[in-house]
């Protein structure tokens, strides 16, 4: 990706709505709603960043929530079964890392890599 440079209000403006979205994402480990909140602020959003290294970070919340939102529907259809509570202790886990791995980056004014945006 050939990375666009943003003006630096642009891009102090923008990084203050990713830390948001990341905090929303935490918050929406207790109250879904926050989550969804995020996710709907990545896409209205994504276009300002679209060629930025920012866009990473909008794929990267975009992905963890997609990917964990099945992972948490196969684990509640897996507690039929007994083993759904590990998958969705399993799946929160592996949120929290992301959004802890995608806050730290952007704290450090890295892209994250592989951070396709789901189609």
């Amino acid at each position: 990706m050939s990375e666009t440079l943003l003006p630096e209000e642009q891009d102090r403006k923008l990084r203050r709505l990713v830390t948001a979205v990341y905090a929303l994402q935490a918050l929406g480990l207790v109250m879904w709603p926050a989550w969804v909140a995020g996710v709907a602020i990545d896409y209205l959003k994504i276009g300002e960043v679209r060629g930025t290294w920012l866009e990473t970070h909008f794929n990267w919340q975009l992905r963890t929530f997609w990917f964990g939102l099945a992972a948490a529907a196969i684990g509640w259809l897996l507690l039929v079964v007994k083993i759904g509570a590990l998958v969705l202790a399993g799946t929160a886990v592996w949120a929290v890392y992301r959004i802890v791995k995608g806050w730290i980056a952007l704290n450090d004014g890295r892209p994250l890599a592989l951070a396709e945006a789901p189609r």
